[in-house]
């Protein structure tokens, strides 16, 4: 099974310069149901299906499953999904021994920017960047599928 640790920060500071990389990102759900969230993801020319699970109990860790599609799929798939959009600019920033992934969001969640850091343990210890924010892990009004719009 796939697993995802995750944790998510608001950004607070300039991160750009950092950044060695960066994308637009467009996403669809099929499911925003508290106990699966199924997505369709494009990034250029690459698509993913994405199915995340709950977070266990007391955890950050939750089943996360990526199935790449053609996106010429993804983009017929995506006329029938919820309705909602999310548009978003990803930054990849390497920080210390970890790799922080910066999503500016566009649209509605204009002005909204959020820092996630991907862990191999829930206890994995990591340095802050200095434009690191408030951490937000397990709020629900955080998650993609609730910014849809």
């Amino acid at each position: 099974m796939g697993r995802e640790i995750e944790r998510k920060f608001l950004v607070k500071g300039e991160f750009r310069r950092l950044a060695v990389s960066q994308y637009d990102i467009l996403q669809r759900y099929l499911s925003i149901d508290p106990d699966k969230t199924i997505r369709l993801r494009l990034t250029g020319d690459t698509a993913l299906l994405t199915i995340k699970g709950r977070p266990l109990p007391g955890s950050i860790s939750r089943g996360e499953w990526e199935i790449p599609i053609a996106p010429s799929d993804a983009r017929e798939i995506m006329e029938i999904c919820l309705p909602g959009i999310i548009e978003k600019t990803r930054y990849i920033v390497p920080f210390d021994n970890h790799r922080f992934e910066v999503d500016v969001f566009h649209g509605k969640n204009e002005g909204l920017v959020i820092a996630e850091l991907e862990l191999t343990s829930e206890d994995e210890q990591f340095q802050r960047p200095e434009w690191l924010g408030e951490e937000v892990t397990g709020r629900p009004e955080y998650y993609n599928s609730s910014l849809i719009g």
